[in-house]
């Protein structure tokens, strides 16, 4: 090979090398300039539509196609609207409500909540029905669960609670609000008392005998609790208040994974009763308030309580008898008049009991002791 040739050789290799070098810092430059997937930007895992709107497709398919299983893009042909992104979230929507069901990829039947929901046999199918798919749904089931027996909190207190306790993004709260309320209005699960809307709870006599249910299991997972942790209970000693701490405040408690503790009760030796109510706020991993007939020595341990910053779950047979500057705490309310009232009351305070230990802020008057510092 001639020197001429050699150097021809050279010179197309390095051209090569050259090109090589850059494509690869176009492609380097080309990853950087893709942003990476926010959190938001993944798909939500709860219905983005109302239950009344994800009926919408189950419909046409049972009216158009006598509830058969279809294609997708028949679905949606079937109620009057193109195939594409907007349609395909509505169809998840419906799945996630249990409205519709897959029988094979890309193919959708109506259930039979469909069914029930759509064409009643009852005066009671219809809402029975919307109740059902909304307790299947997932995430407005869980915040649904989470607010039951309890008012709505403040717009700030409840947006928080969303981002942080049930990790919806940012700029999904606003999404997940509308649809959670539409779906408490189609399912009449909210009514308003004096003002602020409170959630029902509708568990029934079997549900609020479990011993201990998913919920509990998950608000209770990864939490720290030691043998001989203390909950601190609030409350009168006579009766018929006094009689709830062994009828429901104790069973709750225990239910918790916790022991139970109140300033009368046998495990404190003879004392002064002062001494022992400050013993028993200061141990306490958690303490629990019975409000119910505004009983100034509860208010006063309440006081206590709220000064060390301990959480403290709130309870009331009534609004009137909460403080208005304790309202933005989220307060149990329990109504005698319910068959299954105790029932749901041991259910609920054993898991508000853990979800303050979780999530003490929601449990804490910190606006009200840092005022007052």
């Amino acid at each position: 090979m001639t020197n001429e040739q050699d150097e021809a050789v050279q010179a197309h290799h390095a051209l090569k090398v050259e090109s090589a070098a850059k494509k690869a810092k176009r492609a380097k430059l080309k990853k950087k300039s893709v942003p990476a997937k926010s959190h938001s930007a993944a798909v939500p895992a709860y219905p983005r539509h109302s239950l009344k709107k994800a009926l919408r497709i189950p419909r046409a398919i049972l009216e158009q196609n006598a509830g058969k299983a279809c294609t997708d893009h028949e679905a949606v042909k079937f109620a009057g609207i193109a195939y594409h992104g907007p349609s395909r979230v509505e169809i998840s929507s419906s799945i996630k409500y249990g409205f519709l069901s897959r029988t094979t990829d890309g193919n959708v039947e109506v259930t039979e909540l469909a069914k029930k929901v759509l064409r009643p046999q009852n005066t009671d199918d219809e809402l029975d029905g919307l109740r059902e798919a909304f307790l299947k749904a997932p995430v407005v089931s869980s915040v649904y669960k989470h607010y039951r027996g309890e008012n709505i909190p403040d717009e700030q207190f409840f947006q928080n609670a969303l981002v942080d306790t049930f990790k919806i993004p940012n700029d999904k709260v606003g999404e997940f609000s509308a649809v959670f309320f539409e779906d408490l209005n189609d399912a009449e699960l909210i009514e308003d008392v004096s003002g602020k809307k409170r959630v029902l709870d509708i568990a029934s006599d079997a549900e609020s005998k479990q011993p201990v249910d998913d919920t509990l299991k998950k608000i209770g997972k990864g939490l720290k609790i030691e043998h001989g942790d203390t909950c601190f209970v609030m409350m009168p000693f006579a009766d018929p208040l006094g009689g709830y701490y062994k009828l429901i405040y104790e069973p709750a408690i225990t239910r918790a994974g916790l022991r139970a503790v109140r300033a009368d009760d046998e495990i404190f030796a003879t004392g002064k009763v002062i001494d022992q109510i400050w013993m028993g706020i200061t141990a306490a991993k958690v303490l629990v308030a019975e409000l119910t007939g505004r009983n100034p020595n509860v208010f006063y341990e309440l006081g206590l309580a709220h000064a060390l910053l301990k959480p403290v779950v709130l309870v009331s047979s009534n609004q009137e008898d909460v403080p208005f500057d304790l309202q933005h705490i989220r307060v149990i309310y329990y109504d005698m008049r319910d068959p299954f009232w105790g029932d749901k009351l041991i259910a609920k305070v054993s898991e508000n009991v853990l979800s303050a230990i979780r999530n003490p802020e929601e449990a804490l008057l910190k606006r009200a002791v840092s005022t007052a510092i």
